[in-house]
């Protein structure tokens, strides 16, 4: 039996850092893991500009209620839905996602925690578990599934090596060159028969 274990941001929904970037003009939050491969890097400096301009979960939290899923994500996430059993598995936070996964149609989400403290302000994050994406493949591998990965960026590619297939979704170049072992796809239409191929060959 097979299950698909996808990334939701740059797939399913906007990237939340860009999001608020644009918002609050401040570029470097724009970075994401399609920029930098170490979370770990990248969330420090996220946390750091965060507090350098005093801007709060209800300020980002603001910017997410008016973000919308990418153009035709509900339609291929019922497509999806109705041939093979789905898990959204994110390096995001419960905090973040919540009303972008109710758009979504509420797909089953692993993702992590974020520490808040009495003014509102994110005082830190806490990973569920550490390569949290690889450990989710692994742990449904050892269920005796087999998994199909899909994701967009650096913190993904750990699930795809882990998975019985894995499927690259509008990467960036450097990702594409980096790790060319992946089918490369840039629309819903050009995932959908790889999917199909897939659960067709081998159910």
């Amino acid at each position: 039996m097979y299950i698909v274990c996808s990334d939701m941001e740059g797939v399913f929904t906007p990237e939340i850092w860009i999001s608020v970037a644009e918002r609050t003009g401040i570029e470097e939050l724009r970075l994401t893991t399609r920029d930098i491969a170490d979370y770990d890097v990248l969330m420090r400096r996220r946390l750091s500009i965060l507090d350098e301009h005093r801007i709060s979960l209800n300020d980002i939290t603001d910017v997410i209620d008016t973000m919308e899923p990418l153009e035709g994500a509900v339609a291929f996430l019922d497509w999806l839905r109705d041939r093979v059993a789905l898990i959204v598995v994110s390096d995001t936070y419960a905090q973040f996602a919540a009303p972008l996964i109710r758009k979504l149609g509420r797909p089953t989400l692993f993702c992590h925690t974020l520490s808040v403290n009495g003014d509102g302000r994110i005082t830190g994050y806490n990973l569920r578990q550490s390569d949290a994406k690889r450990r989710t493949v692994e742990a449904l591998r050892s269920l005796n599934y087999k998994v199909i990965g899909m994701g967009d960026s650096y913190n993904d590619v750990n699930m795809l090596k882990a998975a019985h297939h894995g499927i690259l979704f509008r990467p960036p170049q450097n990702v594409i060159d980096e790790f060319p072992q992946f089918p490369v796809t840039t629309d819903y239409d050009e995932l959908k028969p790889i999917i199909e191929d897939i659960l067709g060959s081998d159910p």
